[in-house]
């Protein structure tokens, strides 16, 4: 049972609640690593984002999705600019092989990109 302290007025009073423990204060270089680990972790997953919106594209042209379609138009939309200098690398006859060559080639950039800025990152930190 809990102690009770009895207070001048002769009722009965819960003592104070303990202070939680405090945590111990992590030293700078556990702060930088963490910081250093979410850094190239947003990095990887921003390439793969965009790795993903390139594939989907690609899967939507090549499958002859409605181009009215307002999914189809925002990948469509969203994946020009990612695609970089890679949109018209290859000027294949067919539409859809060119869609797939060279978007399909901007992703695995995006993909290697991320991964080798993450791993310098987390090097260099």
């Amino acid at each position: 049972m809990a102690a009770h302290a009895e207070s001048d007025d002769g009722i009965e009073r819960e003592p104070p609640p303990e202070p939680p423990p405090s945590r111990p204060r992590r030293s700078s270089a556990e702060v930088r690593s963490s910081v250093v680990g979410v850094l190239a972790g947003v990095v990887r997953w921003i390439g793969l984002v965009f790795a993903v919106i390139l594939v989907v594209h690609v899967l939507l042209a090549v499958g002859h999705a409605n181009p009215d379609n307002g999914i189809t138009t925002f990948f469509a939309n969203t994946a020009e600019p990612l695609a970089l200098a890679f949109k018209n690398l290859f000027t294949p006859e067919n539409p859809e092989l060119r869609v797939l060559v060279n978007y399909g080639l901007a992703a695995l950039f995006w993909l290697i990109v991320s991964s080798v800025l993450s791993r310098l990152i987390r090097r260099l930190g």
